[in-house]
């Protein structure tokens, strides 16, 4: 605001911040939850178990609560083993029947280096070096997106072949973090029929929701 015969003053702009992000977010679709490996495990598996049986009295699902919180916490030990961050599952039914897909968030590290590769150039390294990769931009970031079926493996109790589709993005600012999100649709018989590919469909248009943030 200025008076008459004054000198505008130029309004400060805002400064952007040379801090890389620490956190992200992703929109999941209804029905999905969030798993949080670090921090909050225990209360986020509470709240899927009350979510999943509320209404019903405890003494007549005791048996299917004790079995879905078997099968989410060897799903935690799981996603712990591979130093995962976050997992997301489908919580709910979807059309009367289980949605067998999941994915689960990592982070990795470049080694270190005299001279750091820029995210960019190592994003069209890493499409280039294998069939099925291609780049893809998320929330200003060149990313790696990677899609291939993976056979059965009876010895780790995977009875069919699974659809997967992995993403890997650089942490903005910070050319050595990258997330790695990794999507399976283990469990669907078949990795290339209708609803593995509907569900691959599902994780793409997650992924375009991909927001960092620095709390």
């Amino acid at each position: 605001m200025t008076t008459p015969g004054s000198t505008p003053t130029p309004a400060p702009q805002p400064q952007e911040s040379s801090a890389p992000p620490n956190s992200y977010s992703l929109v999941l679709p209804p029905g999905w939850a969030r798993i949080p490996l670090r921090y909050g495990t225990e209360g986020a598996v509470q709240r899927i178990l009350d979510r999943s049986f509320d209404g019903m009295p405890r003494d007549e699902v005791f048996t299917y609560r004790r079995d879905l919180e078997s099968g989410l916490r060897r799903r935690i030990r799981e996603a712990r083993e591979a130093n995962g961050l976050d997992l997301y599952l489908p919580v709910e039914l979807m059309h009367g029947m289980s949605v067998p897909a999941s994915f689960l968030v990592s982070e990795t590290r470049t080694p270190e280096s005299g001279d750091d590769l820029d995210p960019a150039e190592l994003a069209l390294f890493l499409a280039a070096s294998e069939a099925g990769r291609e780049v893809v931009e998320l929330d200003g970031s060149t990313a790696v997106r990677t899609e291939r079926t993976a056979p059965a493996d009876p010895a780790r109790g995977i009875e069919f072949p699974s659809r997967r589709v992995d993403y890997q993005v650089p942490v903005p600012q910070d050319s050595r973090r990258w997330l790695t999100i990794a999507f399976s649709t283990v469990g669907a018989q078949d990795a290339d029929g209708e609803l593995s590919l509907l569900l691959v469909d599902l994780f793409d248009a997650v992924m375009t929701t991909l927001r960092w943030s620095t709390r």
